[in-house]
């Protein structure tokens, strides 16, 4: 699973994404004028912890089908 930092235009503030470039199952996190990808685990938990409107932290607990 691979985080990725994706770019703002800083003098449009606007995001430009390729939909054809991303993975199958994935998340996109924008918070104070940052934006991060995150491919998604196939069996598991995303969680994402805010604190006072900002994103804190990005976790993931993995599992799988037993």
């Amino acid at each position: 699973m691979k985080m990725e930092d994706l770019n703002i235009n800083p003098s449009t503030m606007k995001l430009e994404v390729d939909i054809m470039e991303l993975p199958t199952s994935c998340v996109i996190v924008i918070c104070d004028g940052k934006a991060k990808l995150r491919e998604l685990p196939t069996h598991g938990e995303y969680k994402i912890v805010t604190h006072q409107g900002k994103v804190k932290r990005m976790r993931v607990e993995q599992g799988e089908e037993f």
